[in-house]
């Protein structure tokens, strides 16, 4: 079938892609990553020989995890809410449930809001709080350190809430004040909003989300002190990505004209973007890696949708350039068939789905969507053989090295690593790929949704990678604590 989309243009702009990725790698130069700051507290400590854990130590492990998690929810997921739902009492299911969801956001409101007031998950909420805050501290600073403890003494408030003495609003406002203190002055008029506020769940949240990164950080540090093997599936994830970097970069030396006796020169930015663009293809059977446990059922749900929007963009190609002309530029007419194929691929990512029976109705209900458009437009409509090829085609869509599929994948993916290539702090998307233009809505949508889990995750666990990175690309550099930035585009 002939493609009436330009393929010539997918190197150039690959190329083009990274490019724009290489220009920003100033935070991850050579120099950056052989320099050795051991003594910033800050930084994250390289993991420590393999030792015995004690259950102690495990049980401390699984706290931080619990607390990692339920600081990630809350800075990555704006719906962050509890549901209802009867478990038995004192059930093993009913016990996890009520550990994970501890701290969620409606109930702390209906809670608060009942009378008499509940103050079981507020009590809770102000201890992890408490932990924040003391984490901020400089050594030395003891004077602020016993007034956050003596304030936000938790078995103090437990006993001022069982007589229903707890004065939460003086607890937030004291907190706010605190942050004050603590926050850099471009922080001011944000505590004045907080200061206005009366709500306790507004007066929290917007805290704990602009600390979130670094308490993440610093519980999943604490993890890895603990949990030695704590970074192992993450470094063989970024092994897995220098090879695939080191792998694309012999192919193209081996091409004719290509000067092959130059030595390989890898950005650390692309291996860790490329990384990233695995994840979209992951096979989610197997462990992801440990900085992204947090966001697996995201990542995993995104890799499903993507799916979905790669088939439609694949059957409007594919009736594009079978019907031709006649069809190319009538109104509405690629979001009608986007439309009919929808809900017949809902629930394609489930055992279940058989995609095969979908793409055959797709095809039939496409047929007729388009003779009834010929028709209304007085032009002969498709033959029995026409409708037939059509139908055929797009069926074959599943089959392994389907043409175009490989080319559509091929396209979501340069969107996707160009968006990554992409400054963080800029709001605009690339330029989308030819052939896609019929889901860029939700090309967009699901790309702004990528970009900003891939974003925070750098964020947080940027220097964790750096020292990865450090080792398995400079292997002549020392392996302590190092203090870099994590990578911003």
């Amino acid at each position: 079938m002939p493609l009436n989309d330009d393929q010539s243009s997918d190197s150039d702009s690959s190329r083009l892609s990274e490019s724009t990725a290489s220009s920003s790698d100033s935070e991850y130069s050579r120099q950056s990553f052989n320099s050795d700051s051991s003594s910033k507290p800050s930084s994250p400590a390289s993991a420590s020989p393999p030792k015995m854990v004690t259950f102690d130590e495990l049980m401390a492990a699984a706290r931080n995890l619990t607390n990692l998690t339920l600081a990630h929810e809350i800075a990555v997921n704006a719906n962050f809410c509890i549901k209802h739902e009867d478990l038995p009492q004192n059930s093993f299911a009913g016990t996890v449930k009520q550990i994970v969801h501890k701290a969620f956001w409606d109930c702390l409101e209906s809670e608060l809001n009942e009378d008499p007031p509940e103050y079981e998950h507020a009590i809770k909420l102000f201890a992890e709080i408490k932990e924040i805050l003391l984490s901020f501290l400089t050594p030395g600073a003891n004077r602020i350190q016993n007034q956050i403890c003596e304030v936000l003494d938790t078995d103090l408030i437990r006993q001022q809430a069982e007589h229903n003495a707890v004065d939460i609003h003086g607890l937030a406002n004291y907190i706010i004040t605190t942050m004050g203190k603590l926050c850099a002055p471009i922080r001011d008029n944000d505590i004045k909003q907080l200061k206005a506020t009366d709500n306790i769940v507004e007066l929290l949240r917007p805290y704990l989300q602009r600390n979130l990164v670094d308490y993440e950080r610093t519980k999943f540090q604490e993890i890895l002190e603990e949990t030695p093997s704590a970074l192992d599936l993450t470094t063989e994830w970024i092994k897995e990505s220098i090879e695939d970097e080191l792998s694309s970069i012999y192919d193209e030396s081996s091409s004719p004209g290509a000067d092959s006796s130059s030595k390989p020169s890898l950005s650390p930015t692309l291996v860790l973007n490329n990384g990233y663009l695995k994840l979209l293809q992951w096979d989610y059977h197997k462990t992801i890696p440990e900085t992204l446990i947090t966001d697996e059922a995201r990542l995993q749900e995104l890799r499903e949708k993507l799916n979905q929007l790669k088939i439609i963009a694949c059957v409007c190609l594919i009736t594009n350039n079978t019907v031709g002309a006649a069809i190319v530029n009538v109104p509405d007419l690629a979001d009608q068939l986007k439309r009919i194929s929808f809900p017949l691929l809902e629930g394609m990512n489930k055992k279940t789905f058989d995609l095969k029976e979908a793409l055959n109705a797709i095809g039939v209900q496409i047929c007729s969507k388009v003779n009834r458009s010929l028709s209304e437009r007085d032009l002969p409509t498709l033959n029995t053989e026409m409708q037939n090829n059509l139908m055929g085609q797009i069926a074959s869509i599943v089959e392994e090295n389907n043409p175009v599929s490989s080319l559509i994948d091929k396209r979501i993916q340069l969107f996707m690593k160009s968006l990554l290539a992409l400054p963080s702090f800029q709001k605009c998307m690339p330029t989308l790929p030819g052939g896609l233009s019929v889901i860029q809505t939700e090309m967009e949508f699901v790309g702004s949704q990528y970009a900003s889990i891939v974003n925070f995750n750098k964020q947080v666990y940027g220097p964790f990678y750096a020292n990865i990175l450090r080792k398995l690309l400079f292997s002549e550099a020392p392996m302590g604590k190092v203090e870099t930035e994590a990578p911003t585009n």
